[in-house]
């Protein structure tokens, strides 16, 4: 029976689900290549499996880090919006969730088109979301086009 107990206090979390978004047939493809090409580990934690297996997206990590390719720009986002800017990539994240960091974050990266939305679990809020935002530059500008300003 301990065996069991422990079992289930280990076990991951269960399989990220990715949401479609309405994705233009050209944003598909690009996020499609995206995803094919977003790399094994993100800020040491390793690539794992996605629902649906051909999602705009991947997870890392137990809780994950999750991508999502495709997001619609955020509600309150404005032409004056400030973005933190981490290896060449403008990333929003709405006010009250930079102040809160026992919340998950979802920064958007605004700067690049079309938009990448990055879930970070509170557990990765201090020590792993700028190494998760600066290991996914690379492949971000390599795949994607210019976005929205963002100061």
């Amino acid at each position: 029976m301990s065996s069991c107990l422990l079992l289930s206090l280990t076990a991951c979390t269960g399989t990220p689900t990715i949401d479609d978004h309405d994705v233009p047939d050209a944003d598909r493809a690009t996020c499609a290549a995206l995803v094919d090409d977003l790399p094994d580990t993100l800020a040491g934690e390793s690539r794992r499996p996605v629902e649906p297996d051909d999602a705009l997206g991947a997870a890392w990590g137990d809780p994950a880090y999750v991508l999502t390719c495709g997001v619609p720009a955020p509600s309150d986002y404005e032409p004056t919006a400030e973005c933190s800017v981490i290896g060449g990539v403008g990333w929003y994240v709405p006010d009250d969730q930079a102040a809160d960091l026992g919340e998950e974050a979802t920064p958007v990266a605004l700067s690049l088109d079309p938009f990448v939305q990055l879930e970070v679990p509170p557990d990765y809020r201090t020590d792993g979301i700028d190494r998760a935002l600066a290991d996914l530059a690379p492949v971000l500008q390599e795949h994607l086009g210019e976005g929205l300003s963002c100061l």
